[in-house]
């Protein structure tokens, strides 16, 4: 099993590696893969290669790949909390609830990086702890996962009246952002961007103890030692860091964070969380790093692509799971 796991480790850093520099080689111009390692190293190439590469498609890949790996482990958090192989930070609900935290300062004219981000982590943490105090009272989880569906699409209403009152360039930024970019994040906003996606890897890291006892249900954990409350609160806080930064600078992307944990769990064929996380980040990044360059290629919208590849696993995980229970 360990030698297993270690040549797939092996193979995803180097597809994500090689999916990296692809990014960056495919776009209006192609640049050969040497060209675009020469200008990341400060090798010989041309100036008008070196300013395409870093100071254009560098940025675009970086999100892409932080993205990926962000959304992917929350989803595996979630699913794992939930004990619902079908939640999600987008089925969930608190992608929905980032983007009304967005909107609510998109609409009102506010447009700085950091109000932004600050607005979509508030949105995805409240959406999130009603959706955690249902879930204390209610203990069927097909029926949360109904309700996160409600609250994402009461949320929705929400977001729709405000875009109704809005002025109209107001309104044109915010239904730009409601499709869905990796190339819209400045350099500024990587400065936030970064950070923010690493905190909240860190924080899931220390979730997987927590995460692999609560495989076995709240009361097996709880007799193993583990403190309930605070490894929600650490769920909670890494999700929406993750789920809440993402959703702030490209926009919600779906299907990743719902997909890519149940590929990892295909291909590791494994459910210690040692194993996953790393495995889920992963595959995450090259996941959302081959739907870029798919939409480079197609010059189509991301989130149109990430659907076409995540529909089929969903559907996969429903028949797979015909019967839904805790």
């Amino acid at each position: 099993m360990r030698s297993r796991s270690t040549i797939l480790f092996s193979i995803l850093i180097t597809l994500t590696v090689g999916l990296f520099l692809l990014d960056l080689a495919v776009g209006a111009v192609n640049i050969p893969i040497r060209d675009v390692w020469a200008a990341l190293t400060g090798g010989n190439c041309s100036r008008a290669t070196e300013k395409i590469v870093l100071n254009i498609r560098l940025i675009k890949a970086i999100v892409a790949l932080l993205a990926g790996a962000a959304l992917s482990v929350s989803g595996i958090q979630m699913q794992t909390l939930f004990r619902n192989p079908l939640a999600g930070p987008y089925v969930l609900g608190i992608s929905s609830g980032a983007s009304l935290g967005v909107a609510l300062v998109v609409l009102a004219g506010i447009g700085s990086s950091i109000g932004i981000a600050g607005a979509a982590w508030v949105g995805a943490a409240v959406v999130l702890l009603v959706i955690t105090a249902v879930g204390q009272r209610i203990k069927d989880i097909m029926v949360i996962l109904i309700l996160g569906m409600m609250f994402s699409s009461g949320v929705g209403a929400v977001v729709q009246i405000l875009q109704y009152l809005s002025k109209e360039e107001s309104l044109k930024a915010f239904v730009i952002w409601t499709m869905g970019a990796l190339g819209d994040v400045t350099s500024g906003q990587l400065l936030i961007l970064v950070p923010s996606v690493f905190a909240g890897l860190l924080l899931a890291v220390l979730t997987i103890k927590p995460l692999n006892l609560l495989l076995f249900g709240e009361e097996y954990a709880v007799t193993m030692g583990l403190n309930i409350r605070r490894s929600r609160s650490l769920l909670f806080l890494s999700t929406t860091l993750l789920a809440g930064t993402i959703t702030a600078f490209c926009g919600p992307i779906g299907f990743i964070g719902l997909a890519m944990p149940h590929v990892t769990r295909m291909l590791f064929q494994n459910s210690d969380h040692h194993v996953l996380l790393p495995g889920t980040i992963l595959s995450g990044a090259s996941i959302l790093l081959l739907c870029d360059i798919i939409s480079k290629i197609f010059t189509l919208p991301i989130n149109a692509i990430t659907a076409l590849l995540g529909i089929p696993i969903v559907v996969w995980v429903v028949l797979r799971n015909k019967s839904i229970t805790a």
